[in-house]
């Protein structure tokens, strides 16, 4: 449970996480270090040099007790522990503080506060405001009195300057190893910058460098998309092959039906022209993704001058208004996602009386729905008709000529290769089909 909430926390980017693992370490060692030190060296020396100049105030005390008179501890101190170099003066009782005086980071005085009166009971408040010095205020047996000496006598000077030197020096070193981190860095942003770019469609130039691991896993890269790109063109030659080589012998059909009587050639015209559908789907399913380079191109044009196409080939076909808030242009294969969209829409009024297209576009996604009145298709047989060359006859008409099942296929592929995915659903506002591309910005 813990782990799974400080994922939402930590960093997702490779170099975010990069600077973690090298600044947490980091920043944990100088903590440990500093408490350590802290407490092991500055508290232990500020507490032996506690004990010494607490000696030393008790003999000032001692010796002003000895005197004959408030005037006359001043004097008697001065005469005999002038080798002690400590200012002794007699005061007033307003003038004792109403609390121990320190500055906010002097955590050192925190151990004289605590160490030195219980040595010197007598001592009524200590003074730590002034970082040079150290004024103590006692009860003496002729009235309070303020002792006066150099900080330096009673505690380890300069603690701060170990924090300042390790934040220095750690940062320093930090900034050492990020910036070759960064250079080892770099490769792998490339790889995965190609590699989101061919899930993309697009040919981006890219050499393997960087480590050994990183150029194995880069080269391995350069062959698989070297080797997906040679089938994608094997593919295409060979059906643009069949698909031409039989052409002409259905165009030499054409011409021979065209001296038969008008009852024997309806039939055998129409057997003919869907035999030229399924040619042309075959192009279509060969050309995929293929044709044209990604440019930026509106989608809201582009789907209105669709679906226009559309109404005058006589299919009923309805634009719906357009939804987002995205504006601008997204970065497609014009050719390709428009043979998509018209795929879709002939495959709805296809299988069904009238179909509807919508556009929803967002800052991050572009969605293009199509949906119709037809039977749809059940929900364990969709990842199916996706599948090329499949024909769902129990659940869409297929008797309406010509159909070799590539219409969803071919938009699946155009999809895919624009990073997106083609996700089939049911119809809320016609009860058939519902077919969204689906593609991240």
């Amino acid at each position: 449970m813990f782990f799974e909430w400080l994922k939402h926390y930590l960093p997702r980017g490779l170099y975010g996480r990069a600077a973690l693992i090298l600044l947490l370490p980091v920043v944990v060692v100088q903590l440990v270090v500093t408490v350590l030190f802290t407490q092991r060296h500055f508290t232990d020396v500020t507490l032996q040099m506690t004990q010494t100049v607490a000696r030393e105030v008790r003999l000032v005390l001692d010796t002003a007790n000895a005197a004959a008179g408030a005037t006359a501890m001043s004097n008697a101190v001065a005469a005999k522990l002038d080798v002690l170099d400590v200012a002794f003066q007699p005061i007033m009782a307003a003038d004792i503080p109403p609390e121990n005086l320190r500055r906010w980071y002097d955590f050192s005085g925190l151990v004289i506060f605590d160490d030195l009166p219980r040595l010197i009971p007598e001592i009524a408040r200590i003074d730590l405001s002034d970082g040079g010095r150290v004024d103590l205020y006692v009860q003496t047996e002729h009235g309070p009195a303020r002792i006066g000496f150099d900080r330096r006598r009673i505690s380890a000077s300069n603690p701060h300057q170990l924090i300042v030197n390790m934040v220095f020096f750690g940062g320093l070193v930090t900034v050492i190893a990020f910036l070759y981190l960064r250079n080892q860095l770099r490769p792998i942003k490339r790889l995965a910058r190609a590699a989101e770019a061919f899930g993309r469609g697009r040919h981006v130039p890219y050499t393997p460098a960087g480590a050994t691991e990183v150029r194995a896993a880069g080269s391995a890269f350069v062959d698989m998309r070297n080797r997906i790109e040679r089938q994608i063109e094997q593919r295409t030659l060979m059906l643009s092959g069949v698909s031409h080589d039989l052409r002409t012998p259905l165009t030499r059909m054409r011409l021979s039906l065209s001296m038969l009587e008008d009852d024997e050639r309806a039939p055998l015209e129409r057997d003919v022209d869907d035999m030229q559908g399924m040619l042309d789907a075959f192009l279509d399913f060969a050309k995929g993704a293929s044709e044209g380079e990604p440019e930026p191109v509106d989608p809201r044009d582009l789907v209105s001058r669709v679906v226009e196409e559309a109404q005058r080939a006589g299919r009923d076909v309805t634009l719906l208004p357009i939804e987002g808030e995205g504006a601008g242009t997204v970065t497609l294969r014009e050719q390709a996602i428009r043979r998509a969209i018209d795929n879709l829409i002939s495959n709805a009024v296809r299988y069904g009386a009238r179909a509807e297209v919508s556009l929803l576009l967002t800052d991050k996604t572009l969605r293009i729905r199509v949906e119709d009145d037809g039977p749809g298709i059940p929900q364990d047989r969709r990842a199916e008709a996706t599948r090329p060359f499949t024909r769902l006859d129990a659940a869409r008409n297929q008797d309406k000529g010509g159909s070799v099942g590539l219409g969803l296929a071919i938009a699946t592929d155009i999809a895919r290769a624009h990073g997106g995915v083609l996700r089939l659903g049911d119809s809320e506002r016609l009860g058939g089909l519902r077919a969204d591309i689906v593609i991240a910005r």
